[in-house]
């Protein structure tokens, strides 16, 4: 008989906390559980966030002591909610009348079948309904989700730690500063449209953000125009979206992950191209931008800096990005 495993990691934001769990919550996991909460309670946490992406099952023990702890929470004027329980477990929460003190929201769980859907509407099946935009993308235990403003600024600094590991001892380094890297996020972030994307697993393993432009409503501060103008003449397409940074942790799934990570970016924000610069001497980030599907332009010059940049160009799958 197999022994049942629960990984838990907890990330702290102030008197916030999340507490990702993967595996099943059964007899011999059930101790952790309870005692990971009791610490978020006693380290005066007021609000304690549980995430069930990758949790496959709960039994009535494991419940139990979430009710439990949520009481518990209640009486020191806190608040403890799941997020995103599969199929056994929103059963277990409907039929026990537990779904109104647990979850946040009425929940409809990705279908097994479904759940390595990334490109959303095209490839579901007839009859299935639509993924909503809050719900999470699972695919070989990883998470896509979608982050709002106040989200990534909250997850600023855990982010700009992945950035710096994905580059970490590599011949790109140099071209990637962990200041610049904060500011250019920033920035990005007041941008009309800004998307932000992280994928996950108990921890952070990549992030994709950026900004769409085109001829509906597109934003032309700065650069913007001077560089419409030349994706319209690279690519005859006028509405493209910015990727200001896709970054992937250097591990066996990185290129899986960016991918996934940049295509979905591009479908939430109804494009068909995405768009970034590079520094024409970052060879290391020029590599990892091929290896992910992107098609070097070369140099072009007309944009602010004292580099001309390289422009690199990215087509949702099976589609050009590039006049022929």
């Amino acid at each position: 008989m197999a022994i049942s495993r629960l990984d838990i990691h907890r990330r702290n934001r102030g008197e916030r906390t999340l507490v990702t769990l993967a595996g099943d919550i059964g007899p011999a996991t059930t101790p952790l559980l309870r005692a990971a909460v009791e610490q978020c309670l006693l380290d005066g946490v007021t609000v304690i966030d549980i995430d069930l992406t990758t949790v496959g099952s709960c039994d009535a023990r494991g419940l139990d002591v979430l009710l439990s702890a949520s009481r518990r929470a209640g009486r020191v004027h806190a608040r403890l909610r799941l997020h995103h329980p599969c199929a056994q477990i929103a059963r277990l929460l409907d039929a026990t009348g537990s779904d109104s003190l647990l979850l946040t929201a009425p929940v409809s769980p990705v279908p097994p079948a479904a759940s390595g859907d990334l490109m959303s509407t095209a490839t579901r099946a007839p009859g299935d309904p639509a993924r909503r935009p809050d719900q999470p993308v699972l695919r070989d235990g990883i998470r896509l989700r979608r982050l709002t403003r106040w989200q990534a600024e909250d997850m600023r600094e855990d982010i700009a730690d992945l950035a710096a590991e994905s580059v970490a001892g590599t011949a790109g380094e140099a071209y990637h500063d962990r200041g610049d890297f904060l500011h250019r996020l920033a920035v990005t972030a007041h941008r009309p449209g800004f998307a932000l994307l992280v994928a996950e697993t108990t921890v952070l393993v990549g992030c994709a953000f950026g900004f769409p432009m085109g001829s509906d409503g597109c934003d032309r501060r700065e650069c913007g125009g001077a560089l419409q103008e030349i994706i319209q003449r690279l690519t005859s397409r006028a509405r493209f979206v910015v990727l200001t940074q896709v970054v992937a942790h250097p591990h066996a799934q990185h290129r899986d992950i960016a991918r996934r990570l940049q295509q979905r970016l591009l479908t939430d924000l109804h494009s068909s191209l995405g768009v970034t610069l590079l520094h024409p001497a970052d060879q290391a980030g020029q590599a990892a931008f091929s290896s992910w599907g992107w098609q070097n332009m070369g140099e072009v010059v007309g944009l602010p800096g004292p580099v001309a940049p390289c422009v690199l160009t990215l087509s949702v799958e099976g589609q050009p990005s590039a006049r022929r």
